[in-house]
């Protein structure tokens, strides 16, 4: 029995030193670059909006061998982040994917109240009710109780 598995391994092992050198390449920062081209994008119905969520579109993703797609979902959104889709650009002799996901705002979100820095002025009362945003336990609240 020992050698039948032995004789099994070297065959697979002796054939995949043989097989033609891989279509992608991951690197350690997984990157993925692949000589053919992706897919046209496939057009999705976007369900009716959720509160609290955003919608993550759809995208092609390379399995090794073909691509496949990945279809389109709500994530939970998550204050001062901005969801970058994953993308396919042309580049370093093929096609590169670039993962995407949750990234910081534009300018940050120190106070990480979902305000950018640059639209969140401390000075600033965004409801209205005369309490400054930095000083306010509800600056979006209008009624200050």
């Amino acid at each position: 029995m020992k050698r039948i598995l032995f004789t099994v391994a070297a065959a697979i092992i002796s054939t995949a030193a043989f097989a033609p050198v891989a279509q992608a390449q991951h690197t350690r920062t997984e990157v993925i670059v692949v000589q053919k081209a992706p897919p046209a994008l496939r057009r999705e119905a976007v369900p009716a909006a959720r509160r609290g969520h955003v919608w993550v579109p759809g995208y092609w993703n390379w399995t090794g061998r073909r691509y496949t797609w990945v279809g389109g979902r709500y994530e939970r959104v998550r204050a001062g982040y901005v969801y970058a889709r994953p993308e396919w650009r042309r580049d370093r002799g093929g096609w590169v994917m670039e993962r995407g996901g949750w990234q910081r705002g534009p300018n940050g979100d120190r106070d990480r109240d979902g305000i950018p820095n640059y639209a969140d002025r401390p000075n600033r009362d965004r409801d209205g009710d005369g309490v400054r945003n930095r000083n306010d336990a509800r600056p979006d609240n209008p009624n200050r109780y």
